[in-house]
């Protein structure tokens, strides 16, 4: 380990800054362009210890554990709470805008549309049992340390005034001194809360934990490793309408502000579509609300996820027809000859996007295409594949839901 001060020229694509050292980049976290740091440094990352510059953009931060002087250590759950809003959404901004260049796209990307606080509705904390008890947080950033969370300003009040209830209920079911993480969902009937990576857990601490979680309001479910324990509520979201039950361990968009501005961008751009394909369906954020205007044929791996899809579809009036396809679209994706009857697609992939089944939409006559992504280098690349099969990119909207992150959002519009 070595000290010095550095000045940080930019803030990387994982939100740390950026200064430039002798031997190549130093990624310093915490820190704005402009700065003069000290830190103490290992190999190309530092931790700063003191500023003898700071930046006028630099903002006091909303959390007591933000930041290398947080209470407990440095949350990881965040990493960008310093910075002034407009310059950080300028930033979440330009790593759409860059991703774009580095693949030779050239166009007007819309202003991000902005994340509140207290909007996170899903999180996964870790925990461990000690002998002071059972702690239950964010890891440091960098390390296998929790920092035990007291307040938490990104996420939905109902999570962070369960967290002790939570707390109560992993200290019966855990055993051992081994991290295990904790999913916790907020939903319309109450926390749904995922127990992963936690050892055998016998029939005794099973009955303890329920006897908890019974007494203790506001959960909906308690799964442990996706096998319900208890459930005294079905866990629902509301798809513009339509009423979903999730299943446990679901994907779900992290704030309902930003699916709906996802979703009104892509219901606006296939409005006039008669059938659409809506791909990586998941339980339906997309599809029940395209269902509203059009035939729409769902296509997910994930079997309960379909299954949950299909049950609301079932369920819900002053819906189109909603077909159902259980498909790994990485392997088996559509093919233009399965795309025939279809003149819009919506898609929203995993970070890894949806490369193959981009080649196969260039070479189909689908005419209108809404891409969504949470990766913008995956997107571009997938764009740079559709731009070159014949589309025309009509617009690129940021999106930001994982406040105080490097985490964006995208939504792009096509059509032939």
């Amino acid at each position: 380990m070595s000290t010095e001060t550095v000045t940080i020229h930019a803030v990387g694509a994982e939100g740390d800054g950026i200064a430039r050292g002798p031997e190549g980049a130093i990624f310093v976290p915490f820190t704005l362009p402009g700065e003069e740091v000290a830190i103490a440094r290992v190999k190309n990352h530092g931790m700063p210890m003191s500023w003898s510059k700071t930046s006028p953009e630099r903002v006091a931060p909303p959390c007591k554990h933000f930041g290398p002087e947080g209470k407990g250590g440095a949350c990881g759950g965040c990493s960008l709470q310093h910075w002034a809003d407009q310059p950080y959404q300028d930033y979440k901004r330009g790593l759409v805008i860059d991703a774009l260049k580095a693949k030779g796209i050239e166009t007007e990307v819309a202003p991000l549309f902005p994340c509140l606080p207290g909007e996170r509705r899903r999180v996964t904390m870790t925990a461990r049992l000690t002998d002071k008890g059972v702690v239950l947080g964010f890891a440091q950033a960098g390390t296998h340390q929790i920092v035990q969370v007291e307040e938490c300003p990104i996420s939905m009040p109902m999570i962070v005034a369960r967290l002790e209830g939570v707390r109560k209920i992993i200290g019966a079911l855990g055993s051992g001194s081994e991290p295990f993480r904790v999913a916790i969902g907020a939903t319309l009937s109450g926390l749904d809360v995922n127990i992963l990576d936690l050892k055998k857990v016998d029939a005794k601490k099973r009955q303890a934990a329920l006897d908890i979680i019974l007494k203790e309001k506001g959960f909906a479910r308690v799964s442990i490793d996706g096998e319900i324990l208890v459930e005294p509520q079905k866990p629902m979201l509301d798809f513009a309408g339509v009423s979903v039950v999730l299943p446990p361990g679901s994907f779900t968009q992290a704030t309902v502000r930003a699916e709906d501005a996802m979703a009104e961008l892509v219901a606006g751009h296939l409005a006039k579509s008669k059938r659409v394909a809506d791909l990586f369906a998941g339980t339906g954020t997309f599809a029940l609300r395209l269902a509203r205007k059009s035939a729409v044929h769902a296509v997910e791996f994930d079997a309960p996820a379909l299954a949950a899809l299909d049950h609301a579809a079932r369920n819900a009036q002053g819906l189109k027809p909603i077909s159902i396809e259980r498909r790994d679209l990485f392997r088996r994706p559509l093919l233009p000859l399965d795309l025939k009857y279809i003149d819009g697609v919506s898609f929203d992939p995993p970070r890894a996007g949806a490369e193959a089944q981009c080649h196969e939409f260039a070479r189909s006559k689908v005419a209108k295409i809404a891409a969504v992504s949470c990766n913008p280098v995956t997107l571009a690349r997938d764009l740079r594949i559709l731009i070159d099969g014949g589309y025309k990119l009509k617009s690129v909207t940021p999106i930001d839901q994982f406040l105080w992150s490097s985490h964006v959002e995208s939504v792009a519009l096509l059509e032939r």
